[in-house]
């Protein structure tokens, strides 16, 4: 993900959260920190072709922050077209190789607690439930699963997308 895509991530970020979407300035800050010798963060696109007139519309995303040997799933988000396709997965296996390369030893997340298709997807890659955050998803005021994966770097599979 560069600067360039924060609209467009925006857009789908709002369609899908609307309760507690992120900010342009949450996505600008993160961003900040994933370029360079320094870098503490990966965040990735996925992309289709937008049709006839070239150029490609952005149908997913995710991030991921390394402090030490812990990584934290920051987001991910699929377009609800493209639910079921597999996407969620590639961008979920982009993230644990980052973990893998920010030698990460394990990798932490917060889930919606009814989003079951996420902590589906999330288990298929080794990912456990360790405990809950009350009222962690604001205003809704919805508890988040908390989950952990130990050593990502066997959870990871698939194919690359753009980063």
């Amino acid at each position: 993900m560069r600067w360039w895509d924060i609209e467009p991530v925006l857009e789908l970020e709002k369609d899908l959260f609307p309760e507690d979407a992120w900010s342009r300035g949450m996505f600008w800050s993160d961003l900040a920190h994933a370029r360079g010798p320094g870098a503490t963060r990966r965040y990735v696109v996925a992309e289709i072709p937008s049709g006839s007139g070239g150029g490609a519309r952005i149908v997913g995303y995710g991030g991921l922050a390394a402090a030490g040997d812990v990584g934290d799933v920051q987001t991910i988000a699929v377009a609800r077209e493209h639910w079921g396709t597999g996407l969620g997965a590639q961008i979920l296996t982009e993230l644990l190789r980052a973990a893998t390369a920010f030698e990460c030893a394990e990798v932490m997340l917060e889930c919606r607690v009814d989003n079951i298709r996420a902590q589906k997807l999330y288990e298929r890659f080794g990912f456990e439930a360790i405990g809950f955050r009350r009222g962690y998803y604001q205003p809704g005021n919805v508890d988040a699963l908390v989950m952990r994966l130990n050593d990502p770097s066997t959870s990871v599979q698939g194919t690359e997308i753009n980063g």
